[in-house]
């Protein structure tokens, strides 16, 4: 990335020297990348953890180890990985630490190995560490055909949740509803609140997870049963708007007071994974053995939402910013 702004300018292929491992990295030769709603971010200039421009994006990585460093033992050079990476991964080289790598199926695809990881691992961390889902948990997943929406509902689906989830088109709700969702939301047509107070006769919701952010927020806190939590993970209301349009989506997420979340017995619960696979790198890499062994299982089963050539990176940020796309959105070189 050589600047912020729109995906048609933002871009630039660069040569640059090829990484070299640290003794506690793994060197992948990249056959496909991933996109997050993140890099859309960091494309806009809001992401205060991307790196300084010119940058290399990308979060997640799928290819063969071409090399390791001393005290690597988990993998070895010439194996099928998909790995999380602390940006980088738009590259056709990318270094990661060995503790977000891990190995897959010869029988996968590396396209849909790339959603393993920062999506599925936010899915599994968020679901199953920041709250535990129980049977018969009603759930709602905003922005649920997305990536990490269509890992929240599978899991939800495993844990034997009833599920409520958001789309914006009736394609979209087709989806969810393949996917098992019983209760698909068109948030362009209906309010999420009121129907959510509609199905549940006024009671709410035990969990929400919100990657939306904005108003969104506060009416999901209003969607909340007693005992509810709200895990918010991003912010995509904000994305695509001047100044003024981001204050106000900010102001729209409300202001709270510990005896705001104390008497109803409610939580709002904040998620950054990139915070996470810094100070806990050892959480990541149990959140990739839990999703890797999932997916075995069949309770994870990546959906490819489309699939682009480096060349169209732009289009592809414009697919992924414009909602377009239902799961997991990829580049390959």
């Amino acid at each position: 990335m050589i600047k912020t702004g729109n995906a048609a300018n933002a871009f630039e292929i660069r040569e640059v020297p090829q990484p070299v491992p640290q003794k506690d990295e793994v060197l992948i030769k990249v056959q496909a990348f991933g996109l997050n709603f993140a890099d859309v971010m960091a494309r806009r200039g809001m992401y205060k953890e991307a790196p300084p421009i010119p940058a290399i994006l990308g979060y997640d990585v799928a290819g063969m180890v071409e090399a390791v460093g001393a005290d690597v033992s988990n993998v070895k050079p010439g194996d099928r990985v998909t790995a999380m990476t602390r940006f980088g991964g738009y590259a056709e080289y990318a270094v990661t630490k060995s503790s977000a790598v891990a190995l897959i199926a010869d029988s996968m695809d590396m396209a849909t190995a790339t959603a393993l990881t920062t999506q599925y691992c936010t899915a599994y961390f968020a679901a199953s560490a920041m709250v535990n889902l129980h049977k018969d948990d009603k759930v709602l997943i905003q922005s649920g055909a997305g990536g990490v929406g269509t890992a929240l509902i599978q899991l939800a689906k495993h844990k034997g949740c009833e599920i409520f989830s958001t789309a914006g088109s009736d394609a979209k709700l087709d989806y969810l509803k393949s996917l098992g969702v019983q209760h698909p939301i068109n948030y362009t047509t209906q309010d999420f609140e009121t129907e959510v107070k509609r199905l549940t006769n006024g009671k709410g919701v035990d969990v929400i997870f919100d990657a939306v952010g904005g108003a969104s927020v506060k009416k999901g806190f209003r969607s909340l049963a007693a005992g509810g939590r709200i895990i918010c993970y991003g912010a995509a209301e904000m994305s695509n708007k001047n100044i003024f349009g981001k204050i106000k989506a900010a102001l729209a997420f409300g202001f709270y007071h510990p005896v705001m979340l104390m008497v109803p017995s409610k939580a709002i619960i904040g998620l950054n994974m990139l915070r996470i696979a810094d100070e806990k790198p050892a959480m990541i890499q149990h959140c990739l053995e839990a999703v890797i062994e999932l997916t075995r299982q069949g309770v994870f089963t990546p959906t490819l939402g489309k699939i682009f050539n480096i060349a169209a990176i732009a289009e592809a940020h414009d697919y992924l910013e414009q909602r377009k796309s239902m799961g997991k959105v990829v580049v390959q070189w």
